[in-house]
């Protein structure tokens, strides 16, 4: 499933869920309770020009780990709506989990 990406804990948990190791509900628990990387975004910008300077830079680059790599193989189909809408909520979870000081 993840071949094309760097191997991280995430793509190596979704390769054992696509070969029937883990079940969903256990991938969601394991997306529940890790500690998922976060981007730092600056200031919303303010002014046209402020949105202008933004629209021209870089989108954010993949980062090995994070939620990219769920995207990345949802985007690939290998994971259908339901699958992904699972683990996306399971990784809300885990931010604000850790956001209440409980990871």
């Amino acid at each position: 499933m993840s071949s094309g990406f760097r191997n991280s804990e995430v793509t190596e948990l979704l390769d054992r869920y696509k070969v029937g190791d883990l079940t969903l509900d256990e991938l969601a628990q394991r997306f529940r309770t890790r500690r998922w990387p976060r981007r730092m975004k600056g200031p919303s910008p303010q002014t046209y020009l402020e949105m202008a300077a933004r629209a021209q830079e870089d989108p954010d680059t993949y980062e090995p780990g994070s939620f990219d790599d769920v995207e990345a193989v949802f985007f690939q189909h290998e994971l259908s709506v339901e699958e992904f809408d699972t683990l996306k909520t399971a990784m809300a979870e885990a931010l604000k989990a850790e956001d209440r000081g409980e990871l």
